[in-house]
């Protein structure tokens, strides 16, 4: 009785042990020292979460010691693009893709699809991806149409936004664990709201889409918002939202940065809806 009780604790308290994360920052076109400190906290504050960070050498840097150990972790987070600043070098985006392809997590956030245009295994990882000098050479744009996701391969340079607006996100798959138990429909705090993204978009699972307003410069289509991706046997959590400190009060993407995350490491959410999601009508902010 005694070596069941004990096998049954230490199976709770295994079941209870935080879950390794790993951010990777350093270089962005966006403010990465002002995101990655609230990525982090927003992981911390499940419980659910140990959280570091591998800061890459600035651009123009020596990158002979920066060599995160992914095998500690069971998920990535993404927070670095060379789109103003240096690629990783090529073993080192070998090493992530080869981790995830081996069963690890990634998740994709924000500026991190405009990263390492020239990669295809990333490519194939984050499924769609913007800038770099993509085009449809890269892969066709992930549209949501007549109720199901196409694929369109016309002619164009991928990635382009608008003004930071709020806009509304809705979500095409309710029954996942990431989307399951949130509000179908929800109003998003002012961001960029992502157009015209490209790449191979394979094994790739729309979760999410905003609607591409033409007046603001948009594209007249239902964008990806929220998607997953397999890549070998591993879970990629890809969200375009939380340009900044700003957008990343949204209770929205707060939610969905969270449970996107626990997806990517474990295949599974945890995680209660909160009574503060928002919904069609209000943003909701913390």
């Amino acid at each position: 009785m005694r070596r069941m009780w004990l096998g049954l604790a230490m199976t709770a308290a295994m079941a209870a042990a935080p879950v390794p994360v790993l951010i990777v920052d350093g270089q962005n076109n966006h403010k990465w020292q002002e995101t990655t400190p609230v990525l982090k906290r927003l992981l911390e504050e499940t419980g659910k979460f140990r959280v570091d960070v591998a800061t890459s050498p600035a651009k123009g840097g020596d990158w002979t010691a920066y060599n995160p150990d992914f095998s500690k972790y069971k998920v990535v987070v993404g927070n670095y693009s060379d789109y103003a600043g240096d690629p990783w070098p090529e073993p080192l985006r070998k090493k992530l893709v080869e981790y995830v392809a081996n069963g690890g997590g990634y998740v994709s956030y924000h500026a991190a699809d405009n990263a390492f245009p020239m990669d295809k295994e990333y490519n194939r990882m984050i499924a769609v991806g913007g800038w770099g000098g993509r085009t449809e050479k890269d892969g066709p744009m992930i549209r949501f149409r007549d109720g199901k996701m196409v694929m369109e391969s016309k002619p164009g340079k991928a990635g382009n936004h608008g003004k930071r607006l709020p806009f509304l996100v809705v979500a095409r798959d309710t029954g996942h664990p990431i989307t399951k138990g949130l509000a179908a429909e929800w109003l998003h705090h002012e961001d960029e709201l992502y157009d015209s993204l490209r790449g191979p978009a394979e094994n790739v699972h729309l979760l999410a889409t905003a609607w591409s307003d033409p007046a603001n410069r948009g594209t007249g289509e239902n964008e990806p918002a929220l998607l997953t991706v397999r890549y070998g046997k591993g879970r990629v959590f890809h969200t375009i939202l939380g340009h900044d400190v700003e957008a990343m009060r949204c209770v929205g993407f707060i939610v969905t940065f969270q449970r996107g995350t626990e997806w990517a490491a474990t295949g599974k959410v945890t995680q209660k809806a909160p009574k503060d999601f928002p919904g069609r009508d209000k943003v909701s902010l913390r």
